[in-house]
């Protein structure tokens, strides 16, 4: 063969060679980047999101932070200790019945959680009332009975005051007071915990990367602020809690 043509042919493949190494550089990312956003690979995607919006733990000490041992008589008047929600994901609250402020607003959060995750066995709310002395097992049925609360796993506990507030406030780190002062004698925070299967509690990180640790329970989803210009997190907290349900 002619060296011309050896020539010409030797230049065809150097370009051949050079337009598909531009083609990888610049295509190749693209096109594994759609891939990875498309629902062939859902798995791969979901686990991207999970360690950029995961729900971590509360850390004291270099532990994980833990629910502390409890039992405390429900609404049906049995007996509901830490153990039986293990299995399960769940809120913790603090309030009372005649609570005349935020204590409405926070049960009808619950209430919305329980509709909205009403399919799933392993799902409950821990409701601790700081005004046992009022708040019998008969007071919390009543109670239970008008905000609709159904789930079987949503119990409304009293029992000892000095140990429910010791669970409040050393378990949790949740103001929980009788001050004669406040709205309906009593001070408590309006905030939710959220507790994943092995009882640890979870919290997802704020804007700032810190932990959030508890979530706002007194503004709805319906609000984006309530008038002191707080943000409403029930859809947070929505978010998080079907997070831990689908956690191994």
């Amino acid at each position: 063969m002619p060296t011309g043509a050896n020539n010409k042919k030797k230049y065809t493949y150097v370009w051949v060679s050079l337009i598909i190494l531009v083609f990888g550089i610049i295509f190749i990312p693209k096109i594994v980047n759609r891939l990875k956003s498309d629902s062939v690979v859902q798995k791969d995607r979901m686990s991207v999101r999970s360690l950029q919006k995961g729900v971590g733990f509360i850390i004291n000490n270099g532990q994980k932070r833990k629910v502390p041992a409890f039992s405390f008589l429900n609404q049906d008047s049995l007996l509901i200790s830490d153990k039986d929600y293990l299995g399960k994901v769940y809120v913790v609250e603090f309030f009372f019945t005649t609570c005349p402020t935020i204590c409405p607003i926070m049960t009808k959060n619950l209430v919305e959680l329980q509709d909205t995750f009403k399919e799933y066995e392993d799902f409950g709310v821990a409701s601790f009332t700081i005004n046992p002395r009022y708040d019998t097992p008969t007071v919390l049925k009543k109670y239970s009975e008008r905000y609709g609360i159904t789930d079987a796993d949503w119990h409304l506990m009293t029992g000892d005051r000095d140990e429910i507030y010791q669970l409040a406030q050393e378990g949790f780190y949740i103001v929980a007071n009788e001050v004669e002062d406040a709205p309906g004698g009593f001070e408590h925070s309006g905030m939710f915990a959220l507790v994943d299967k092995q009882g640890y509690i979870r919290s997802r990180d704020d804007e700032h990367g810190n932990p959030l640790i508890y979530y706002r329970g007194t503004i709805t989803e319906k609000q984006s602020v309530n008038k002191e210009g707080e943000p409403q997190q029930i859809t947070m907290l929505k978010e998080d809690i079907k997070k831990l349900l689908l956690e191994e």
